[in-house]
């Protein structure tokens, strides 16, 4: 049995999901409470109706970031500490993977997710209709010019909370635009194909993908 909890916290969309054997059991996610002020009480909820508890779980999976410096710290620390006490394996996801995996239409040539950073920066990442990824992750300023290489070659989907930045100043007619957040339901698939893997991370020595430095201001 691969009973996993999954943990989504990189934005201001705190999500939390159950599920067995790759199949969502339970869900709960809000758009509009902070990680930090309902996590675990949501992590309590998606028990409640299942005939399963905590000492149930054999791993838990976290979306890494990046992301919210907050949010990440936030699920990371509730992540570890659920392995720690459980003694059970942590399993770690690339949110923007798990923000690409939102994409069902595969009529698109690349899925572009974008994280939105400050001002008209975002965190984003290249994947084509096989879901393979074509970069690694960065940081980019956004520009009109800004993936015209992609855009030349077919038909683009923009996925993300940071679209709405790109929608405003992007006119080509290849771009498609969805504004999203990721979601711990996009997760349970890659989770229970790295638990069945034991892909594991060193829970004592695991940290977020911050991708840039935290500063003080």
């Amino acid at each position: 049995m691969g009973l996993l909890l999954s943990i989504e916290t990189s934005t201001k969309n705190s999500s939390i999901a159950l599920a067995l054997e790759g199949k969502i059991i339970a869900l709960k996610e809000s758009k509009e409470q902070r990680p930090s002020e309902v996590l675990h009480l949501y992590i309590e909820e998606v028990f409640k109706n299942t005939k399963f508890t905590l000492q149930d779980l054999q791993a838990v999976a976290l979306s890494k970031g990046p992301g919210s410096y907050t949010g990440l710290r936030v699920g990371t620390s509730a992540a570890k500490g659920l392995c720690f006490s459980l003694n059970i394996p942590l399993i770690s996801l690339e949110t923007l993977e798990v923000l690409a995996n939102q994409a069902k239409d595969k009529s698109f040539d690349f899925v572009i997710p974008m994280l939105n950073s400050k001002r008209m920066e975002v965190f984003t990442a290249i994947f084509d209709k096989k879901e393979n990824h074509k970069s690694a992750t960065f940081a980019k300023v956004l520009e009109e010019k800004s993936f015209q290489e992609y855009l030349a070659k077919g038909k683009v989907l923009f996925i993300g909370d940071g679209v709405k930045k790109f929608k405003e100043i992007c006119k080509h007619p290849n771009a498609v635009f969805q504004e999203s957040f990721p979601s711990a339901k996009e997760m349970i698939s890659s989770a229970q194909n790295k638990f069945t893997q034991q892909d594991f991370e060193n829970t004592a020595y695991f940290e977020p993908y911050y991708l840039k430095d935290f500063v003080v201001k």
